[in-house]
Parts: C-alpha cells; structure tokens; sequence
C-alpha cells in the first residue's frame, strides 16, 4: 500500500496541472511584456515575457513532477 498505482484519473489531472501552468505563464508573462511593449513603445519585451513565461513555468512543471 504505500506505492499506490498510477490510474487514469491521475495522469488526467498531472497533465491539466501541467498544461495550467504552461498557459499562465505565457499569458500572464507574455501579457506583462505585451503591457511593457504598448507603454514604452517597443517590441521585443513581448518576446522576453513568452521566454520567461515558458522557462517559469517549465521550472514549476519540474519542481513538481520531476523530482521523485
């Protein structure tokens, strides 16, 4: 009993786990860098929060599931 098997359901919900935080990331990071973007008239901070916002929540994605 103390090495529970994996079942449907848990690989279900490991993978919307998973897929959140690759969606906040880049919108909320992505979002950030498009609100830098409009208010400083640039273009390249979009770019910079996608990168970040992707690397975050790759990083998270490990914390979690990565290390057994």
């Amino acid at each position: 009993m103390s090495n529970p098997e994996k079942t449907p359901r848990n690989d279900e919900s490991a993978f919307w786990t998973i897929f959140g935080y690759m969606l906040s990331g880049l919108l909320i990071w992505g979002g950030i860098g498009y609100g830098l973007d409009r208010w400083l008239e640039t273009r390249f901070f979009v770019l910079g929060g996608i990168l970040l916002g992707m690397g975050s929540a790759l990083y998270l994605i490990w914390l979690r599931f990565g290390r057994n």
